[in-house]
């Protein structure tokens, strides 16, 4: 348990610290400067044709360290409509947790190359703003954005005393979640993933008969359209709502990184052998878009202080990501590839649809 649960699970997670502080130093240096009001003013403009306002993108810029607070900043945003939208798309922005499984993908199937990180931020962007325009033609969200009033500070010199100081309680914040919810979980994949029902009872047992292989191989047919029908990425994609840092420790157990060498070679080689690259990017944009952790989770229902629009949120997310990810895959497939089939006209029809909800009037 220690060495292929928590060493194989957590220690995955915590290999991603030194590029996340990285991360975090040069947010703090922008928001300590004064960089981040002016970013927040100009993108006031850019954010009223989409039907939000420039208090939206203060929630979405928080949500980059983390969805929690994220979502908690839209109680800044007067109108009830905007803060609505606000929270749904929020944690589409990829946050500290989700950078782990972004490095994974990256390094696993793409060689580590830049573009895969910065595509999933643009992703993330593109699916705030085309929420943003589709929601804001329909019934509920109808309405025209709040206005903007906002300080600007003069721009100064951060000290290194407060880069620093924040740097290190949103790295602090995210080592305490491995030690407390990421183990946990850790330990229970383990568990459900060597113990099953064999022929003598329930005990010790192969993996393809564990209890784990059971849930997984119930929820892959699901996912199969995706391109990452297999149920080790199904779990993986399972336990990513109790938080997303857990799609990399599910792997890292299920896959044995523990047992790597330091170029992590193996690590990358048994992954790679799961997925094309396309079923890849597929499973990456799921875990970006779809609903956040459970903390996260919690955060929204008690924002939207309604069980309606509660439900609404978490099924808007996961039904948009299941559609990207889907619209990717086979239509990826069909330009690589060149097979087409029933599956690559319904991802026509969705993109058309899609187009469509776009492009209509209000």
């Amino acid at each position: 348990m220690i060495i292929d649960g928590i060493v194989s699970g957590v220690g995955a997670v915590l290999g991603f610290v030194p590029q996340m502080l990285m991360l975090f130093i040069f947010l703090a240096f922008l928001e300590a400067c004064g960089y981040m009001a002016r970013i927040a003013f100009i993108m006031d403009r850019i954010f009223r044709r989409f039907g939000l306002s420039g208090k939206s993108f203060i929630p979405i810029l928080i949500g980059t360290g983390c969805g929690v607070p994220g979502i908690m900043a839209s109680r800044t945003i007067e109108n009830d409509s905007n803060r609505k939208m606000t929270i749904i798309t929020t944690t589409f922005i990829p946050c500290a947790a989700k950078l782990p499984v972004i490095a994974l993908i990256a390094g696993a199937v793409f060689g580590g190359a830049a573009w895969v990180a910065t595509s999933a931020y643009f992703a993330g962007i593109a699916a705030i703003v085309c929420s943003g325009i589709i929601l804001k033609k329909t019934k509920p969200f109808a309405g025209g954005a709040a206005p903007f009033l906002m300080e600007l500070p003069a721009y100064h010199w951060p000290t290194a005393q407060s880069v620093i100081r924040s740097m290190w309680e949103r790295g602090w914040s995210f080592i305490k979640k491995a030690g407390t919810v990421i183990l946990a979980a850790t330990i229970f994949v383990w568990f459900a993933s060597n113990f099953g029902f064999g022929d003598d009872g329930f005990g010790m047992v192969d993996m393809d008969k564990s209890i784990l292989a059971k849930i997984g191989g119930f929820i892959s047919a699901l996912f199969i359209p995706l391109g990452w029908g297999n149920w080790q990425a199904s779990v993986a994609a399972l336990t990513g709502l109790i938080a997303k840092e857990n799609v990399v420790g599910t792997l890292g157990i299920l896959y044995g990184f523990a047992e790597v060498a330091e170029d992590g070679n193996e690590i990358w080689s048994r992954l790679a052998a799961e997925f094309t690259a396309l079923s890849a990017y597929s499973f990456l944009l799921f875990n970006l878009l779809c609903a956040p952790c459970f903390a996260a989770i919690g955060a929204i229902k008690r924002e939207m202080n309604s069980p309606k629009w509660f439900w609404f949120a978490i099924g808007y997310q996961c039904a948009f990501a299941y559609i990207v990810s889907f619209c990717v895959y086979q239509l990826g497939t069909l330009f690589t590839a060149g097979s087409f089939g029933v599956q690559t006209a319904f991802a026509f029809a969705l993109s058309a649809g899609f187009i469509f909800m776009l492009a209509r009037k209000h």
